[in-house]
C-alpha cells in the first residue's frame, strides 16, 4: 500500500518541527531538517511511516549535533577573547536569563541517560506510547514508567543546576 506523504505531512508536520527543535534548540534549523526528513520519505514507503520519519529526524537531528560542535570548535580558535567578552556585554539581561535557562534544560537534559532523553523528547513531540515504544526498544508497558522517572530525573537535574547557579551569584 501507498503512504499519502501529503496527508502524512499534514498530520505529522509540526510535531516532527517541535520533537527536532528540542534536540537542536533552533527553530529554522529545526524546520529545515523537517523539511529534509520529508525529502528524504519521498522515495521510501515505511510500513509505520510516522514512526520512520522520527527515526530519521533523531538521526539527522544527532548528525546536526556533531556539525555544531565541530563548528563551535572551530569558531573557538578564530574568535577572540576580547570579541566574545563584547558579545556578552551587548545581550540584554532579560535574553540573557532565557538563554541560561534554556542552557539549564539541555544540560539537565544531557544529564540523562538517552533512552531518556530520547523518551522524553518524543512523548513531548506528541507520540503515542505505542510509537515511543517502537522508535526506542522498549516494552510498551514499560514506557509509562520510563517517562515517569525520566521526568524525575529531568527535574531534579535541572534543580541541582539551578541551585549551582544560586551559589555562584
Amino acid at each position: 500500500m501507498s503512504v499519502d506523504w501529503a496527508d502524512v505531512y499534514r498530520a505529522t508536520y509540526a510535531e516532527l518541527v517541535r520533537f527536532l527543535q528540542r534536540k537542536v534548540w533552533d527553530a529554522e534549523r529545526a524546520q529545515e531538517l523537517a523539511q529534509e526528513v520529508f525529502v528524504r520519505a519521498l522515495t521510501q514507503q515505511p510500513a509505520s511511516p510516522r514512526a520512520w520519519l522520527f527515526h530519521v529526524a533523531g538521526n539527522l537531528a544527532r548528525d546536526e549535533a556533531r556539525l555544531v560542535v565541530r563548528r563551535k570548535r572551530h569558531l573557538a580558535l578564530l574568535r577572540s577573547e576580547q570579541a566574545a567578552a563584547e558579545a556578552a556585554e551587548r545581550d540584554a539581561k532579560h535574553e540573557a536569563e532565557g538563554v541560561e535557562r534554556m542552557q539549564a534544560v539541555q544540560h539537565a537534559l544531557a544529564q540523562l541517560t538517552e533512552r531518556d532523553r530520547e523518551a522524553l523528547l518524543l512523548w513531548d513531540a506528541g507520540l503515542s506510547y505505542r510509537e515511543i515504544a517502537q522508535q526506542t526498544g522498549l516494552a510498551p508497558g514499560a514506557v509509562g514508567t520510563t517517562l515517569a522517572r525520566a521526568r524525575e530525573r529531568l527535574v531534579q537535574a535541572y534543580h541541582a543546576l539551578e541551585e549551582q547557579n544560586v551559589a555562584r551569584r
